[in-house]
């Protein structure tokens, strides 16, 4: 075999494996928010944000472990890791609060608005170039992101403007990590985000009160946290070990397990209007992801010494 036929292997081999991993954590993820939902009515918001974060610091010791270990969390970056828990934890509330009214499917494709948010605040925030096409891949994403949520239906629910404003808090923490990538690991991110959920979630229950649960509701909101964590894990993994242009569209695949779960536990099928909608948001998604793989291959090119 060539020196480049192998290199071709190889790389086939490791996106095959950032596929699996991928996959793993959208299941592992999904597998959470069926608890969360399970749970929502049962126990206050704030007391599963404290299960979450304080739970998923245990996975979460392996990514800081496979950084390097406690060298690896040495930041000259404290202040940007505060905003981006007040934007993460601002966001996880929001979400966890529309478990309680929303079906499971609904929540989800809301939530593919992050990445249009992201895109239309690349510009501004990070002084990357936003084209023409992008851009309007963008406005006919939120055309999509209009029929899920339906404005001025007495079906639109306020929980349902939290999760698009979520949407939008996620996209604003993308780019936060995107610019502390420059100098922090992402097992650091990600440990910084956990500790500041779980003092913040410590400090609500302090000021609203906690309510005790029974032995097999701690086993199942200690879950949420250890699952949640091993997702993260899986799916940061995934992106290490693949190309972002194989394994990041995977990231919609997890809508087919939002709908199986919500069917078997809840009974619940989006509606006709909420699955057109998902399409021209998945649809508007994959292009813009398209886009900005191409741009990078042919940035990358341009670096390539000449030979």
């Amino acid at each position: 075999m060539t020196t480049r036929g192998a290199a071709v292997a190889v790389s086939a081999r490791h996106n095959v494996a950032g596929a699996i991993h991928m996959v793993i954590g959208l299941f592992l993820f999904s597998i959470m928010e069926v608890l969360i939902k399970w749970k929502v009515g049962d126990y206050p918001v704030h007391q599963l944000v404290f299960f979450r974060a304080s739970f998923g610091l245990i996975p979460c010791l392996i990514m800081v472990w496979q950084a390097g270990g406690i060298s690896a969390l040495k930041t000259r970056r404290p202040g940007e890791h505060f905003l981006r828990g007040l934007v993460g934890l601002s966001a996880m509330w929001l979400v966890f609060s529309a478990y309680e009214t929303m079906k499971l499917a609904d929540v989800g494709a809301v939530l593919f608005a992050a990445p249009l948010f992201l895109t239309a605040l690349a510009a501004p925030a990070l002084g990357e170039s936003v084209g023409l096409r992008r851009w309007t891949a963008v406005l006919v994403g939120f055309v999509g992101v209009l029929l899920i949520v339906k404005p001025g239906s007495t079906a639109l629910q306020p929980a349902a403007i939290g999760v698009l404003a979520a949407a939008g808090l996620f996209a604003v923490a993308m780019i936060l990590m995107r610019r502390l990538g420059t100098t922090e690991s992402p097992g650091a991110t990600t440990f910084y985000f956990s500790v500041f959920a779980t003092a913040a979630g410590i400090a609500m229950i302090a000021m609203f009160g906690w309510v005790t649960p029974t032995p097999r509701d701690f086993i199942a909101l200690s879950m949420i946290g250890l699952i949640g964590g091993t997702a993260q894990l899986f799916v940061t993994q995934s992106l290490r070990l693949g190309e972002a242009a194989v394994v990041a569209p995977l990231r919609y695949s997890s809508i087919i397990w939002v709908v199986t779960f919500g069917y078997i536990f809840w009974g619940e099928l989006p509606d006709m209007m909420v699955v057109g909608g998902l399409v021209i948001v998945i649809c508007s998604g994959l292009y813009i992801l398209h886009r900005e793989t191409r741009f990078a291959i042919i940035e990358r090119r341009r670096d390539l010494p000449v030979r």
